[in-house]
């Protein structure tokens, strides 16, 4: 399966709203995504992060909830949120659920790991 893209979308909706509705949810409890976890520190991107970005050499796109194209929204109807999916010529197919990634631990080292063995070829 040649992958051409990796898709990520959090559990948060987008912009200056959303952004600031998950960041106190977060912090009173109420509202968890652990591929924010992975992806950011509590002020920004992780270095870590784009470092992987970067070093896997596939393109990322990482989408909230209010910026998904109808193809994704229809797998994170079906899987929940947060996700990763992977595009292939076969379309989108899911490739870390959310228990995936809350396993995780905010770790892109462990990240990086899940994907490789969800992604190795059989």
């Amino acid at each position: 399966m040649e992958i051409r893209e990796f898709v990520g979308v959090y559990n948060a909706d987008g912009g200056v709203r959303g952004e600031v509705r998950y960041v106190v949810g977060h912090l009173l409890g109420r509202a968890e995504c652990a591929l924010c976890d992975i992806t950011h520190s509590p002020v920004r991107r992780k270095k870590q992060w784009d470092r992987f970005v970067v070093d896997r050499g596939v393109p990322w796109r990482l989408l909230h909830l209010n910026e998904m194209p109808a193809d994704v929204a229809a797998l994170v109807a079906q899987a929940g949120s947060p996700l990763v999916l992977a595009r292939t010529d076969h379309g989108l197919q899911v490739v870390l659920t959310p228990g995936d990634l809350a396993a995780l631990d905010g770790s892109v080292e462990r990240f990086a790991a899940a994907l490789a063995s969800a992604t190795a070829a059989p």
